[in-house]
């Protein structure tokens, strides 16, 4: 199953930044495990939000190249305010290096102005074709698929 943790694009840098959103709603079914009787946004989920937003700038400044953009470390990850059911969480993904097979973002995300997850993330950027030539039509359906996801997000703020 695949999260997407960013749902709305609010500014974006080309190869710089990108400041994205996630608009938490009780209708998500992990709330309903974490926790019974008070629902948050895993840890997990708010870090998985941050590898999103931080994507996007790798595929924009790579100009799709890669079709898998995977999280490869984290380093000084803290957290702060919880981010419940009615709530926004904002992250912001600052570059801090961008290369052909990796990259490093300072992150940042708030709900309401308050930290709610801080660090660093070194991301690679794959293509699946790499390590069998016969998975080059799926890296294409993948790059695909993206660059319509990035057009409908940038839609909305004219990127």
């Amino acid at each position: 199953m695949k999260f997407i943790l960013v749902d709305l694009l609010l500014s974006v840098e080309p190869a710089l930044s990108i400041k994205m959103a996630k608009q938490v709603s009780m209708a998500e079914e992990y709330l309903g495990d974490h926790f019974p009787c008070f629902p948050v946004l895993p840890g997990v989920l708010m870090l998985e939000a941050a590898v999103q937003a931080a994507a996007w700038v790798v595929r924009e400044w790579d100009q799709y190249h890669h079709s898998v953009i995977v999280l490869r470390g984290v380093r000084g990850i803290r957290y702060g305010a919880f981010v419940e059911p009615g709530t926004t969480l904002v992250v912001q993904a600052d570059v801090i290096k961008l290369e052909a097979n990796h990259s490093e973002f300072k992150i940042r995300g708030t709900v309401n102005d308050v930290v709610a997850i801080q660090g660093r993330i070194e991301l690679a950027h794959l293509n699946l074709a790499d390590q069998d030539a016969g998975l080059a039509a799926v890296d294409g359906a993948m790059v695909a698929a993206m660059r319509s996801q990035w057009q409908e997000l940038s839609r909305r703020v004219g990127v």
